[in-house]
């Protein structure tokens, strides 16, 4: 019997979610010996105003912004708070060293502003069954895949900062 990779099918929902948002999705399962980051993303900021103003500018004003995004997905009644306590600090390092190791493999992205993100996904089997109502927080995106719904709950902007201890 085949079981679907739930975690990918979350992290396909973030992702979609983000591009539709703006952002360019670099990578997806970003390895390093330290460790996975799911998803990598990048944001360029390019307003018409800002445009205007980098015309009249020896400087291009553009501002890129890199997000290392942590997705947790979860049915009901997990035991971690639907992944909230699985970001632990350990885990924190893990991707703050995975994502050092991303911008040593492209250094032209170095000088970009960096946030480490966190998505919530919550996941539900599709029941044959399934009659009535049931009201349950608003979600910021939804799908459905290989006989589950998944709803993207939260997404926590810099959820941890770099400044991590890593010993």
């Amino acid at each position: 019997m085949h079981y679907p990779d739930i975690g990918e099918l979350g992290e396909d929902l973030v992702a979609q979610w983000l591009q539709s948002t703006g952002w360019i999705i670099l990578h997806r399962r970003f390895s390093s010996r330290w460790g996975e980051i799911d998803i990598i993303a990048q944001y360029d900021e390019k307003s018409g105003e800002a445009k205007q103003q980098s015309q009249h500018s020896v400087l291009n004003t553009q501002h890129s912004l890199l997000a290392f995004v942590e997705v947790k997905t979860r049915s009901s009644g997990s035991w971690d708070e639907g992944g909230r306590s699985a970001i632990t600090p350990q885990k924190q390092a893990k991707i703050w060293r995975t994502a050092g190791m991303f911008l040593a493999q492209y250094p032209e992205k170095a000088d970009y502003s960096c946030r480490f993100d966190v998505a919530i996904v919550f996941c539900q089997r599709i029941s044959k069954n399934l009659t009535g109502v049931t009201a349950t927080q608003a979600a910021l995106a939804t799908s459905s895949a290989a006989g589950y719904k998944f709803k993207l709950q939260e997404y926590i902007l810099a959820a941890f900062d770099s400044s991590i201890d890593n010993g």
